[in-house]
C-alpha cells in the first residue's frame, strides 16, 4: 500500500514502448495498446467492484445501508456500521479500491503511454479521465478528505497529501473540462478499437461519454450549491449548454457498468443472506402506490409478514441472522433487465431520470438553461418509469396523485414490541404527495423532487446517501440501537466515515493534514465540506 500511495507507477512491461517513434500503425498501436491496456474495462467494473466481498465492504455495508435501501439481517457477531459502530476493517476498501483497482491502472496506462503523440489515445485518455473522477468524488463524499491530485507524488518526507473535499470538486470539475476535451478530438483509428472493445458502459460511443461528464459535472453542481453557490452556479450552467454536448436525458445514454457476469450483489442476497431490502423502501412506495415497488423488492417468506413488501430498519435488534432472513429481498428488475442478475448483472453510474431530477433542482434556483420546474420534475418521473419497466399512461396517473403520501413501517417481529414502528404523525414519515404544487414552499418542492429523485436513484445507495445528507430528504427512518459512544446523532444520522487506521498508520503526517482540513473530528458525526444546508 506504502508504494502505490507514494510511487505510483510501475514500468517493467513498457521497455517495448521506448522508441521514440513519432507514429505507429494501428496494428503495433492495437497490439501495444491491447497489452498494456487490457485491464481498462476491469477499471470500469471496478468503480462498483465486480468481487462481491469487495463491493461488500466498499459499499454495501455503508452508503446501500445508510441510504435506506438496504438493511444487513446478519449480526456479524455485534455492533457494526449499520448501528454506526465503525468497523475499520470494513471501511478501508473504498479508499483501496480507489488507490488499487483504479488510479494505479490508470497511471500505468498513462506512464506506458508517454512515448506516443497525445493525439494517439485523446478517446482512450478522455473516458479513464472520467473512470477517476468518478471513482474520487465516491471517495470523496464518504470520507471528505481523498488522495486524488497529490496520488503517487510524494513529499520530501513521504508522505502523501490529501485533497480537501473542496479541493477535490475543483479537481475534478478541471478534469472533467479535460476529458471533453479529449473526448471532442477527432478520434485516432487504432485508439478507437481498442476503445470500443474495452468499454463496458458505452462501447465506445465517445458522445455519450460526453453526455455522462455533462452529466456528473450538473450533479457536481448540485452537490456544493450549498457550500460554494457562485461555483456551484457557474459549474450547473455551463453543463447545461447544449453546445457543450448535451446531457443524459433519455435511457437510451444511460450509464451501466455491464459486468458480463454477476452482479457483486447477487452473492451477498442470495447465497450469504447478507443484504435485505431496506424499510423505507416498502413504506414510501407502498405509500404511494408505486409500480415500481414490485421491480425493487420480492415478497417476503416469512410467516409473520407472509407476501408483503416489506424491508428491515436500520441499527435494529437482531438476536440471530435467521430472525429478519425472510424479509423482502432486494430485487431491480429493469426494462433492459436484471440488474442484479447471476450471469448478466449492471450497476448503475447515472441515468436520465436523475438528469432530470438535477434540472428541476436547478430550475428552482433559477440558473440559465435549467427550464421550466414542473416540466423536469415530471419528465424524471416518466423516464424512471421507462427504465422500470411502467407505463406512460401509468405515469400520467401516478404523476396526478396529490393524496398518496408514504406509509407507516409496523414490524411485527421487533424484539421490543413496536420499538422498531414508524407510525402516521412521527417527524420520520414524510407527508409530501406526489402531484407537483406550484405554491408549494421551497422546501417543499425540494422534498418532492429529492423524494423522487431517490426512488429513480435506486439502487445506487451511494449517490442516494450523498442527496439525503445534503438535502435532508427523502425523511429517512433513524437507528434504532445507536452504537457510536455519542459521536454520531441518532436524529442528524451518520454523515461520513471515519478514514481508516490503514490510511493513518501509513501516512501519519498526510493523515494530520487531511484531518485539519475537516472542520472536525474524525468520526461520523463531522460533516462533510459540502454539507451546509
Amino acid at each position: 500500500m506504502a508504494a502505490i500511495l507514494l510511487f505510483g507507477s510501475c514500468k517493467k512491461n513498457f521497455e517495448e514502448f521506448n522508441t521514440g517513434l513519432s507514429g505507429v500503425t494501428d496494428e503495433v498501436l492495437n497490439a501495444d495498446f491491447t497489452k498494456v491496456i487490457g485491464p481498462m474495462r476491469e477499471v470500469q467494473k471496478n468503480l462498483i467492484n465486480q468481487t462481491n466481498w469487495i463491493y461488500q465492504l466498499q459499499q454495501n455495508l455503508n452508503a446501500d445501508i445508510y441510504s435506506g435501501y438496504f438493511m444487513t439481517p446478519s449480526t456479524y457477531g455485534g455492533d457494526n456500521n449499520s448501528n454506526y459502530f465503525m468497523k475499520d476493517g470494513w471501511n478501508d476498501r473504498i479508499m483501496i479500491n480507489q488507490l488499487d483497482d483504479v488510479m494505479q491502472k490508470i497511471r500505468n496506462f498513462e506512464d506506458g503511454t508517454k512515448v506516443y503523440p497525445e493525439t494517439q489515445f485523446n478517446h482512450s485518455r478522455g473516458y479513464l479521465t472520467i473512470l477517476k473522477v468518478i471513482e474520487g468524488h465516491k471517495v470523496a463524499d464518504i470520507h471528505g478528505p481523498v488522495i486524488y491530485t497529490k496520488f503517487g507524488k510524494p513529499n520530501a518526507d513521504l508522505s502523501v497529501d490529501f485533497d480537501s473535499q473542496k479541493d477535490a470538486y475543483t479537481a475534478f470539475f478541471a478534469d472533467l473540462d479535460e476529458a471533453v476535451k479529449n473526448l471532442k478530438m477527432a478520434p485516432n483509428s487504432g485508439d478507437d478499437k481498442v476503445f470500443t472493445t474495452s468499454d463496458v458502459v458505452y462501447a465506445g460511443d465517445a458522445t455519450k461519454w460526453i453526455k455522462l461528464a455533462n452529466t456528473l459535472r450538473l450533479r457536481f453542481a448540485i452537490r456544493i450549491i450549498y457550500a460554494d453557490p457562485a461555483k456551484a452556479k457557474t459549474e450547473g450552467e455551463k453543463a447545461l449548454d447544449p453546445a457543450n454536448g448535451g446531457l443524459i436525458e433519455d435511457n437510451s445514454d444511460n450509464a451501466f457498468i455491464k459486468y458480463g457476469s454477476a452482479h457483486p450483489i447477487n452473492d451477498i442476497i442470495n447465497a450469504w443472506g447478507d443484504c435485505r431490502a431496506g424499510a423505507p423502501v416498502g413504506a414510501i412506495l407502498a405509500g404511494y402506490n408505486d409500480p415500481r415497488l414490485a421491480s425493487y423488492m420480492l415478497p417476503a417468506t416469512d410467516p409473520a409478514v407472509s407476501g408483503q413488501l416489506i424491508g428491515i430498519r436500520n441499527g435494529i435488534t437482531l438476536v440471530d441472522n435467521d430472525r429478519y432472513r425472510s424479509y423482502s429481498k432486494p430485487a431491480a428488475k429493469a426494462a433492459v433487465g436484471d440488474y442484479f442478475s447471476a450471469t448478466n448483472g449492471m450497476a448503475k453510474l447515472s441515468c436520465a431520470a436523475e438528469t432530470w431530477f438535477l434540472k428541476a433542482e436547478a430550475a428552482l434556483n433559477g440558473w440559465v438553461g435549467a427550464g421550466d420546474i414542473k416540466v423536469n420534475y415530471e419528465t424524471g418521473v416518466k423516464r424512471s418509469f421507462e427504465e422500470w419497466g411502467q407505463t406512460t399512461a401509468g405515469a400520467l396517473a401516478y404523476l396526478d396523485d396529490n393524496t398518496s403520501t408514504p406509509k407507516p413501517y409496523i414490524d411485527p417481529k421487533a424484539v421490543v414490541p413496536g420499538q422498531n414502528d414508524v407510525l402516521a404523525g412521527s417527524p420520520y414519515l414524510s407527508t409530501i404527495t406526489i402531484k407537483w404544487d406550484a405554491g408549494a414552499s421551497i422546501d417543499k418542492k425540494q422534498e418532492r423532487i429529492i423524494t423522487q429523485k431517490w426512488i429513480a436513484t435506486y439502487p445506487d445507495g451511494q449517490e442516494a446517501w450523498s442527496e439525503f445528507r445534503r438535502t435532508g430528504f427523502p425523511k429517512l427512518f433513524p437507528v434504532i440501537n445507536n452504537a457510536s459512544a455519542g459521536t454520531i446523532s441518532t436524529t442528524a444520522f451518520i454523515r461520513r466515515l471515519p478514514i481508516p487506521n490503514k490510511f493513518r498508520d501509513s501516512n501519519p503526517a498526510g493523515y494530520a493534514r487531511a484531518v485539519a482540513t475537516l472542520g472536525g473530528a474524525d468520526n461520523g458525526g463531522t460533516k462533510l465540506w459540502w454539507d451546509k444546508k
